[in-house]
């Protein structure tokens, strides 16, 4: 009887097919028959494209040699990027006074290593330093000064040149974006209006038309015997670009939040920059966290324009080395290495995103 009554209530296992590899690959990609026909298109063009692509890139490939005489196979020649290395990555800049940045790039790893790291201590001051000593650090050892020897920046090419330009872009435009965006949203007319009028013209105009505005037309407006140099007046371009647009952004976050956090902050007494710094931007920066790094990503791609002023960003510098004649036909590899770059530096900032957004909450 005992065994009857256990045999009977025996918990029945739920079927194969909704269970499992078969369960999963039948609810999200064969759910429906709009679905089936969209998968089935799918494999087939992953099909066509990923096998020939890895045999272009890898089984085909030539590695080993270094001139195009040697790139006998019909895979790609990564020979050329490997014998045009330095100039990808550094441009013009002497070679023997590589070491410098290099060093800068060690110590940016290193302080970026120790801030992503959990649980350890001075962050805040290691935070400080980067924000505040390495830029200042960074011109020196660049530009030259302080017992090194000048380096113009018109020997400023590849992958530096494109560092150089996001970095500054990213770190200069998010402080000048939060004026802005507290300047329009300010009480006082003129202030408000000022702002507005800024914001609107800067995002009015292509970044391309601002770069050769910067290179072209700045110049002529500046009295005689005064001239900037070409990267400054570049930086101050792409800075006030996206400035305009991460102004908005926050303008944005402002707008999101409560009216009562507003009302909470001033009743304790707070004077309006505190407020604004201690209760206010905290809650609705975090709220645009995905935006302001989206703008930061738009600003790293948005470096292959200054190649129109004659600055050889790391893609403008990859174009240039495919027209040497030793090299010529191998433009493909180029731009795979390219895109390759951009996406490494691209995901990662948007992993770090997503971890920030984990970290503070955000979601919710």
């Amino acid at each position: 009887m005992n065994t009857e009554i256990k045999n009977n209530t025996e918990v029945m296992k739920p079927p194969i097919a909704s269970i499992g590899l078969v369960g999963w690959l039948r609810k999200n990609l064969f759910s429906s028959v709009s679905n089936t026909i969209l998968t089935l298109i799918g494999i087939y063009l992953l099909y066509s494209i990923i096998p020939p692509f890895i045999s272009w890139a890898f089984i085909d490939a030539n590695f080993v040699g270094t001139t195009k005489q040697e790139c006998s196979k019909d895979g790609a020649c990564w020979i050329f990027i490997k014998e045009n290395l330095k100039l990808i990555f550094y441009g013009l800049y002497p070679s023997e006074e590589l070491w410098r940045i290099n060093t800068m790039y060690f110590i940016l790893l290193i302080c970026g290593i120790y801030i992503l790291i959990p649980n350890l201590k001075y962050k805040g001051w290691v935070g400080s330093f980067l924000l505040i000593l390495f830029p200042i650090l960074s011109v020196v050892m660049f530009s030259g000064g302080m017992g090194l020897e000048t380096v113009e920046t018109r020997l400023w090419g590849g992958l530096f040149l494109t560092l150089v330009i996001a970095g500054v872009g990213i770190v200069l435009s998010l402080p000048i974006g939060v004026m802005l965006a507290l300047g329009r949203r300010s009480k006082l007319p003129v202030v408000s209006l000022l702002s507005t009028i800024f914001i609107e013209i800067w995002r009015g105009v292509p970044l391309i038309t601002v770069l050769f505005m910067a290179s072209n037309m700045f110049p002529l407006f500046m009295p005689e015997g005064v001239n900037f140099d070409k990267l400054i007046r570049a930086l101050i371009g792409v800075m006030f670009f996206s400035a305009a647009y991460l102004a908005e952004v926050v303008r944005g976050g402002l707008q999101a939040m409560p009216k009562g956090q507003y009302e909470a902050a001033q009743a304790t007494g707070l004077s309006y920059w505190r407020m604004m710094g201690l209760v206010i931007l905290p809650q609705s920066l975090k709220m645009v966290i995905p935006a302001i790094i989206g703008s930061f990503i738009a600003i790293f791609k948005d470096t292959t324009l200054v190649l129109v002023i004659g600055l050889f960003d790391f893609l403008g510098i990859i174009q240039f080395v495919g027209t040497n004649p030793e090299w010529l036909g191998f433009s493909h590899e180029g731009y795979v290495f390219a895109a390759v770059i951009f996406w490494i530096f691209c995901f990662s900032m948007s992993r770090y995103s997503q971890r920030l957004e984990k970290k503070l909450d955000t979601g919710r």
